[in-house]
């Protein structure tokens, strides 16, 4: 059994390797059709190994055909028990899409789908981690798991005039549906939401384009660098950065303290949401524009955290897991 799940577990990271790449190269047209395919292929083969691991090789067969396995959502539903999980959700989108896409594809489900397919995307990793320990950064760079997004947004009335009536409607009715389906203060686990914010800034380094003031219209110009989404660049808020850097420390097994007040056999080995606060601030992850994006959801100021920020958390853990937090602490008292 294990070496048939090995098996899969290994096609399944090929699979998810060929869905980034796919997706990701600028020459192919319609990307989303190819990623579709492997990305639910990634999927099926991941979920039916886990079933093997955890149910024996007969779970993976339909009850009266024994030569037949079952399919992608047969896996989703045996696993993912709860219909409301987002990370279910999310999976059944995608296979939905995956198994219409050969007759109503175009180029506009790029723009539509991309907040699903980034949630899929880090879903993935993380379920792998989860289920079997296993990290696909170390298959893949984690900088090429964020997905290129096409900028230019759907317009109904050129969709209209683009496609036939019976394409165009399938087309709009997809994407209004999607949107209505995103919560309004958003759900990484199903769909990351994209956020296009402008600011004026005189500091170069952080403009994306450059403007200038001149009485000539024909001198005026501006130059376009490139396009900064960091909704994309930074998916994880603090809940999940806390299970994302919990998963590392349990997978290679480090002994990370918790200074609690507790007798010395009682102290708990886990990273809580005050450890990561306290190294965020030691280490000014929130100043840092690769590390963190700030926004505002009415009154409230929220941050969210790319997949750098947690490997320098992690990585500054790894230095010295038993004494970091009351190492900080104390440099923190030195400083007062």
């Amino acid at each position: 059994m294990e070496a048939i799940s090995h098996k899969m577990l290994e096609k399944s990271i090929e699979a998810f390797i060929m869905a980034i790449e796919i997706y990701n190269k600028p020459t192919l047209r319609y990307r989303v059709e190819g990623f579709s395919f492997f990305i639910c292929n990634a999927w099926e083969l991941m979920l039916k190994a886990y079933l093997i691991e955890s149910q024996g090789e007969k779970s993976i067969y339909y009850a009266k055909q024994q030569d037949r396995t079952i399919t992608l959502s047969n896996c989703i539903e045996m696993i993912f028990t709860n219909d409301k999980d987002p990370v279910r959700i999310n999976l059944e989108r995608i296979v939905e899409l995956r198994n219409t896409s050969t007759h109503f594809i175009t180029e506009e489900y790029e723009q539509i789908y991309i907040p699903l397919f980034q949630s899929c995307v880090i879903n993935y990793t993380n379920k792998m981690l989860q289920y079997f320990n296993k990290d696909v950064t170390e298959n893949i760079p984690s900088n090429f798991l964020t997905l290129s997004v096409k900028i230019s947004p759907v317009d109904p009335q050129v969709i209209q005039a683009r496609y036939p009536k019976p394409i165009a409607s399938h087309l709009l009715k997809t994407q209004q549906n999607i949107i209505d389906s995103v919560p309004e203060n958003g759900n990484s686990k199903y769909a990351v939401l994209i956020r296009h914010d402008m600011y004026i800034t005189k500091k170069s380094e952080l403009a994306t384009a450059t403007i200038s003031i001149t009485k000539n219209a024909a001198e005026a110009a501006y130059i376009l660098r490139d396009v900064k989404d960091k909704h994309l660049l930074c998916p994880y808020n603090r809940k999940q950065s806390l299970e994302i850097i919990n998963r590392w420390i349990k997978r290679d097994h480090l002994d990370f303290i918790n200074p609690s007040k507790q007798p010395e056999d009682e102290r708990l080995h886990i990273f809580t949401s005050s450890h990561f606060d306290l190294i965020v601030k030691f280490y000014g992850v929130k100043n840092e524009d690769k590390y963190c994006y700030k926004y505002t959801n009415g009154k409230q100021t929220l941050y969210t955290y790319s997949e750098a920020a947690l490997l320098m958390i992690y990585n500054e853990i790894k230095k010295d897991p038993e004494n970091i937090i009351k190492n900080i602490k104390g440099r923190q008292k030195d400083f007062k």
